[in-house]
């Protein structure tokens, strides 16, 4: 009788431990593509930040950089950023190809200056 409960119980055991977290990840996913908009920063699965600037049914246009858009599938935005809780300061900037380049930057790597 006791083996006939063991079942059962791994059973029960599984779903709490393997199938009811997968489900909350895919259902959290789910409600993070629907609440994706025109402006939003996002990074995609491979790991690609950028823009979203337009949405065209499950594909979206993401700005990666200045006038350099690339049209992804909805499903491979795996966050929405927050840049001012990720930097720590305020927002002030539109969009951060706006800002100055750092010059520092540019010397280390020569590339950098147009020289392709």
């Amino acid at each position: 009788m006791g083996s006939f409960l063991v079942l059962p119980i791994m059973f029960v055991g599984m779903y709490f431990l393997l199938i009811r977290p997968q489900q909350r990840r895919v259902r959290a996913q789910q409600d993070l593509l629907k609440a994706v908009g025109d402006g939003d920063e996002v990074m995609t699965t491979s790991g690609l930040y950028g823009y979203v600037t337009a949405i065209e049914g499950d594909m979206v246009w993401l700005e990666i950089a200045e006038g350099v858009d690339v049209r992804i599938t909805k499903s491979a935005i795996a966050k929405r950023v927050d840049a001012s809780a990720a930097s720590g300061a305020p927002d002030t900037a539109e969009h951060p190809s706006n800002a100055a380049p750092d010059t520092a930057d540019t010397a280390e790597h020569p590339e950098a200056d147009g020289d392709r």
